[in-house]
């Protein structure tokens, strides 16, 4: 695992050669699959400008777990507002991973499969998704960091169903090849995480809002990609 401040250069994944511009975390496991946590400044979205020599039969080895993170946070939010144990919360955050690029998705938020907004109202499900966005910040400024138990907690989700082969259902950063109306762009959207990786790319069926949002989203991504 390299953490941040330590950069790698000729990092090689099965002979093919990654040239990376800038520092970020890296956890490889035994059959070369790569989960990310990148740095604040990567905004744990990059594109393949960032990456010589990238080979396509790689892409579904390379992923970032910004959303699994936030949807941890989301539906810990959640639980707390329904005053209900987070074994009955369902829910999940897409996008980037920054308090402006995060896509809380709260028309889809569940209670042992029921809305959660048969139990809450809008105002209160809105502030969810606001202390959602918030969550990294609250913690830096109670804490001075909010790289604490959340982030080891979503990576050790992610390693459990690659190196299980559970085919889990995981909101991580990965590279978009049309999906969602968007390509050549790492961003946060449901995948299926298996022995190989990303197994599948779940595409779910947005309200014209929440698709609004996850584009909005989108360009913030490329704009910071613009400035690497």
């Amino acid at each position: 695992m390299f953490t941040k401040g330590i950069s790698f250069k000729n990092f090689l994944i099965k002979r093919k050669k990654l040239l990376v511009k800038k520092n970020l975390k890296l956890i490889l496991n035994e059959n070369n699959q790569v989960i990310c946590s990148l740095s604040k400044f990567y905004k744990d979205s990059f594109s393949r400008k960032n990456i010589k020599h990238f080979n396509k039969k790689l892409d579904y080895r390379i992923i970032g777990m910004g959303g699994a993170l936030d949807s941890a946070r989301f539906k810990y939010r959640l639980a707390e507002a329904l005053e209900a144990p987070i074994s009955d919360v369902d829910g999940m955050v897409i996008g980037g991973h920054s308090d402006k690029g995060m896509v809380p998705l709260t028309r889809l938020a569940t209670r042992n499969s029921v809305p959660a907004s048969e139990f809450l109202s809008e105002d209160r499900l809105n502030q969810v998704m606001e202390d959602t966005k918030v969550g990294g910040a609250t913690l830096t400024k109670l804490l001075g960091t909010s790289a604490w138990y959340a982030p080891g907690a979503a990576v050790s989700g992610l390693v459990q169903a690659i190196a299980c082969d559970q085919k889990k259902i995981f909101p991580c950063s990965v590279l978009l090849d049309g999906e969602y109306g968007l390509s050549d762009l790492c961003i946060g959207v449901p995948v299926v995480l298996g022995a190989n990786g990303i197994e599948k790319i779940v595409e779910i069926e947005l309200s014209d809002a929440e698709k609004e949002h996850l584009h909005n989203s989108a360009e913030g991504v490329k704009t910071t990609n613009g400035l690497l």
